[in-house]
């Protein structure tokens, strides 16, 4: 997959420079040039790249004020004949910092890191949805494996080794850690509440005090969670 990539650059001749190098990358691809944050702007909107080189001296807006202000913005190298701007551009966690004039190979030193970490970003996001799309998983009970719909369940509860699952009309428990349970299920269905407990948000029939109402039974709230875990559930 190719990494859709911007210029943001006020300066002709580092703007041909840049265009001169990507094209020697076989997995970045140019979208747009602009010549200041403003068009960038809405260069990210309407393309929504991976990937911006981004200036910091330019005219009307600098690159790392722009940087602040943008609530995604894609990965970014940061391009300028600055080198004292290093460590705020590192706290605003860009991929990289060139100091103009740079040869090639401290450029492609620079995409490499950026292609390692876009990388990582797709995996990441084709495992969530491979979750997300999940609809059962299979436990170990007794001798069989047996399936259980995601809908089906209304909490999970930890015991040393073992977890229990609670259905609607069954307990199920099989030989198996919280956190390995954790990691099976879609984070947009199910939220660990305590160090025991994982619920199913849709079963979720109101909260009381330390508590989920979880409809048949009541379990307990992390007291050091509450609020962050109530802002989930609530999304407030």
């Amino acid at each position: 997959m190719k990494i859709k990539t911007i210029i943001v650059e006020d300066e002709p001749l580092a703007r041909e420079g840049l265009k001169s190098y990507i094209r020697e990358i076989e997995n970045i691809e140019l979208s747009a040039v602009c010549e200041n944050a403003l068009e960038a702007n809405e260069k990210l909107q309407e393309l929504k790249p991976d990937l911006m080189f981004l200036d910091i001296q330019m005219p009307k807006v600098n690159g790392l004020d722009f940087l602040k202000s943008l609530k995604t913005p894609p990965l970014v190298i940061l391009t300028t004949a600055y080198p004292n701007y290093a460590l705020q551009g590192f706290e605003l966690d860009v991929v990289d910092y060139l100091v103009k004039p740079y040869p090639f190979e401290r450029f492609l030193k620079a995409v490499n890191k950026a292609s390692d970490i876009f990388s990582l970003k797709v995996n990441q996001s084709a495992e969530t949805a491979e979750l997300s799309s999940k609809d059962h998983i299979y436990i170990k009970v007794d001798y069989m494996l047996k399936r259980v719909n995601l809908v089906d369940i209304f909490y999970i509860e930890g015991m040393e080794n073992y977890i229990a699952i609670h259905t609607e009309n069954e307990r199920l428990i099989t030989l198996m850690t919280m956190k390995s349970m954790e990691e099976s299920l879609p984070t947009s269905e199910f939220i660990r509440i305590h160090k025991t407990y994982i619920i199913s948000k849709r079963k979720v029939q109101g909260i009381i005090g330390n508590e989920i109402d979880m409809g048949k039974s009541k379990v307990p709230l992390s007291r050091s969670r509450r609020n962050e875990i109530i802002r989930e559930l609530t999304g407030e």
